[in-house]
């Protein structure tokens, strides 16, 4: 019962107050995280020592949070009261939400430099010289992976290990999208945070794009998923923005710029050139999404648990 509850409630608690704009737990691990980094590359030190550093780091880092955790939700008190909060901070559909219909206003508004400087708070390339075409794409492309990493993985976890799980993801990921780049201050140091997050997320990445083929154009996604998934660098991204850009039925990818690099991406998808209005369809996707994993967690998973 407390699953179903815990789910519900965390929603629910999204849905009337969207993301905290102050006071987020993740903002401080975020200092955390900055302090942590910049003592252990203070010096220039050999790629093995990175590497070793970067797994200590990870373990500071994680394993005490997500440990003190598992053992507050074996107490009978701590599940019904905290494990909803905790799962509501994991997760963030709301602010995905609006951070996508922000970057749609202000391409209907026809204002391109805010339309860029609204992207560039979803998106790791450089935005400042894209065209409304590459906006739309960037967009699209971010809420369909960011929906996998910000909101079905932290629920997957939570399923598998309750809160306790659903943080181990949350503090993993973060630390991920903050040292899992592949440039000469994080390939070495980041390589555990990078090879952990894409561990955690190999299945709730292919429960992910198989939810988005169910909902979407089945056959272009799961023709998409097959075809092209394997043409993208990420085992996870690839999988789910293939199955998202075919249940859309929507052309993604392309060149982008990181770092100063442009970078030819394939293109993959469907043939249609994204338009404003699938930027509100992407929504609507994770919406229907997460309606489905309510479903599937109330009506199949807490019965078997209760037999």
């Amino acid at each position: 019962m407390f699953l179903s509850v815990s789910f519900i409630c965390a929603i629910l608690l999204d849905l009337l107050f969207g993301e905290p704009k102050t006071y987020h737990p993740l903002v401080g691990f975020g200092r955390l995280v900055l302090w942590l980094e910049q003592w252990c590359l203070k010096s220039n030190t050999t790629s093995d020592w990175q590497k070793i550093s970067g797994v200590v780091a990870w373990a500071i880092l994680v394993l005490p949070f997500s440990a003190l955790i598992y053992t507050l939700q074996q107490l009978d008190w701590f599940t019904p009261f905290f494990s909803p909060i905790l799962l509501y901070f994991c997760i963030a559909p709301s602010s995905l939400k609006q951070h996508g219909n922000a970057v749609l206003q202000a391409l209907e508004q026809q204002d391109l430099p805010l339309a860029q400087q609204k992207v560039a708070m979803l998106v790791s390339r450089e935005t400042a010289d894209m065209d409304e075409h590459a906006v739309r794409r960037a967009t699209v492309e971010s809420l369909l992976e960011n929906g996998a990493d910000a909101i079905f993985a932290p629920l997957f976890w939570f399923i598998i290990a309750g809160a306790a799980g659903a943080v181990f993801y949350r503090l993993s990921n973060t630390l991920d999208a903050m040292w899992g780049y592949k440039n000469q201050r994080y390939l070495y140091f980041g390589w555990a945070a990078a090879r952990i997050d894409d561990g955690l997320n190999w299945l709730p990445a292919r429960l992910t794009a198989l939810s988005y083929a169910l909902l979407g154009n089945t056959a272009l996604a799961l023709h998409c998923w097959k075809t092209q998934a394997r043409l993208l660098e990420s085992p996870n991204a690839g999988v789910v923005m293939t199955a998202g850009a075919g249940a859309l039925n929507v052309q993604l990818g392309g060149a982008a710029r990181y770092h100063g690099h442009l970078k030819q991406k394939p293109f993959f998808g469907g043939q249609k050139w994204v338009e404003n209005a699938d930027i509100s369809r992407s929504n609507t996707l994770l919406n229907k999404v997460l309606w489905l994993w309510l479903f599937v967690v109330v009506v199949l998973i807490q019965p078997t648990l209760q037999n």
